[in-house]
């Protein structure tokens, strides 16, 4: 079945464009040209993944992606007409799972786009577990619903964010650098850097910590990387 990738930017020769390479590959290309528009589609329609633009007409893309967030935690993509590493990372904090700067190679953005397709269609399928519940303390991860809890009440996280807790909590007190997890939770063959995960260490701790600042799980390795403890 061809995945279908909502494609979202006010300059309509972009999309076609984007549109235009992705149907070479056998994908379903839906268009939207505002954030408005791209709201509502994703709504009411199935996809798997979006490519959203931030500057977008009506409502922009960190407005979409922060209400998205909200409901689904659909794959997405921001694309950003600005080099600043403040952009990028806000798109981050808002929920996006990776970004991309234009001008960009087309194929850059299809590699992105493979990248996480091919992580969330081995998170789909199934897996023998031993358990189906892991937990450390008041913290609580379920395999089969990808919920987590703490102290029995839900923690919205996004795709990525669950594949890197998951990671963690599996493996607990084995230090973890950032290429490790870039390489294990996004792919070998992922194209962005390591400061994505540290934003998505960031944003996780603030969701599962009492205190971010002082966190009881998720722990640094000065000039290592991350571990659960």
């Amino acid at each position: 079945m061809a995945y279908r990738i909502l494609v979202v930017d006010d300059e309509k020769l972009i999309v076609k464009g984007i549109k235009f390479s992705l149907e070479q590959d056998g994908m379903e290309v839906v268009p939207a040209y505002d954030g408005e528009e791209a709201l509502q589609h994703i709504k009411d329609e199935s996809f798997d993944l979006v490519v959203l633009d931030v500057m977008l007409p009506k409502m922009d893309g960190l407005q979409v992606c922060q209400q998205v967030r909200e409901f689904s935690q659909i794959p997405i993509i921001m694309v950003t007409a600005k080099g600043e590493d403040m952009d990028k990372i806000m798109g981050l904090e808002y929920g996006a799972d990776d970004y991309i700067t234009k001008p960009f190679n087309i194929l850059e953005l299809k590699a992105r786009i493979k990248a996480i397709l091919r992580r969330s269609v081995k998170k789909v399928a199934p897996e023998p577990q031993t358990k189906n519940v892991l937990k450390a303390r008041d913290l609580e991860l379920t395999y089969d619903s990808r919920r987590v809890f703490i102290s029995g009440k839900e923690v919205n996280l996004t795709a990525k964010e669950f594949d890197l807790l998951e990671l963690l909590m599996e493996n607990p007190g084995k230090v973890y650098s950032r290429e490790k997890l870039l390489d294990t939770v996004w792919g070998y063959d992922y194209p962005g850097d390591v400061r994505t995960v540290d934003v998505h260490v960031r944003r996780l701790r603030e969701k599962i910590e009492a205190n971010p600042s002082e966190p009881k799980y998720i722990f640094t390795k000065w000039g290592v990387g991350y571990y659960f403890n």
